[in-house]
């Protein structure tokens, strides 16, 4: 068969498909036009009937807004802010009443509300919390702070009016705390031995306090019983002048005790306005001090 020959052939074919396909299209329109006026006729007649079946229907439940949930993450709330507003709790004593009370205790003695202003301005943030890695405390035994008891050192402090206190900070290297029982053995291997006021004093071969060192933490004071398992935010290293030793000296021991402390700790060291203690900075404090400025 010639390529002429299939070429007639599917022509004829063809052309009669195409014939057939638009009578059909032609044809659909007429159709639909038809039924449509067949529809109503057709819908009047039944219309009156009942429907053998009736078709099922669904009923969708009501739908209501859901209140918002309370976020899962506690609202971030600043340590100044919340220190403001908080307010001290009720007596638990006084709230059980007299027949519950426990019987008094003796209290310590505070801090003079000077040695606070001046020392006692760090206070621990309420989002820090101690390290994990730190070992729990071994069990042990001792005398206050490490040391035999009865060896607390004299404390004999001028008047408020006559009273000049010196003071550098050791501070924690954030977000860390300093671990209690690291912080005690250090304070008793610089010679500080807990006595009055609860805090740490460093007392010279008269058995005298030239140095004395407090927590940063309120109310400043240090529970032997406890210190083992708390944690730190620093110290507050200060001396009392007039004291023992001339301010010169007394100065000399505080910056050298402050230093030393560091070496086992490894926090930072601050003035008491919080600035680095660097070399300057101690030169400029000693100066002052001999001028007889204040600190």
């Amino acid at each position: 068969m010639t390529p002429g020959e299939l070429r007639w052939i599917l022509l004829g074919i063809g052309i009669p498909f195409l014939g057939a396909l638009t009578w059909w299209e032609l044809r659909r329109p007429r159709q639909a036009v038809g039924r449509s006026e067949r529809g109503p006729a057709r819908d009047a007649g039944t219309e009156g009937t009942p429907r053998g079946r009736s078709e099922p229907t669904l009923t969708l439940p009501t739908m209501r807004a859901r209140e918002a949930e309370p976020p899962h993450e506690l609202p971030v709330v600043e340590a100044g802010s919340a220190r403001s507003h908080a307010r001290p709790a009720p007596d638990v004593a006084e709230a059980a009443g007299p027949a519950s009370a426990p019987p008094a205790e003796p209290v310590a003695p505070e801090v003079p509300a000077p040695l606070v202003e001046e020392t006692f301005e760090y206070v621990s943030r309420a989002d820090e919390s101690p390290p994990a890695h730190e070992p729990p405390p071994a069990p042990e035994r001792e005398g206050r702070a490490g040391l035999p008891a009865g060896t607390a050192p004299t404390v004999e402090w001028p008047p408020d009016e006559q009273r000049q206190i010196v003071a550098v900070r050791l501070i924690a290297p954030m977000p860390e705390r300093f671990a209690g029982r690291s912080l005690r053995q250090a304070l008793a291997a610089e010679g500080f031995v807990l006595g009055r006021f609860s805090i740490f004093h460093k007392p010279d071969e008269s058995h005298r306090a030239v140095l004395s060192a407090a927590s940063l933490t309120r109310p400043g004071t240090f529970d032997a019983d406890t210190m083992d398992s708390q944690h730190f935010g620093g110290l507050s290293l200060f001396a009392v002048l007039p004291g023992p030793k001339a301010p010169p000296q007394a100065f000399d021991e505080l910056v050298f005790t402050a230093r030393s402390l560091n070496e086992r700790l490894k926090g930072v060291l601050q003035d008491e306005q919080g600035s680095p203690l660097t070399p300057a900075r101690v030169a400029l404090l000693r100066q002052r001090l001999n001028q007889g400025a204040t600190l």
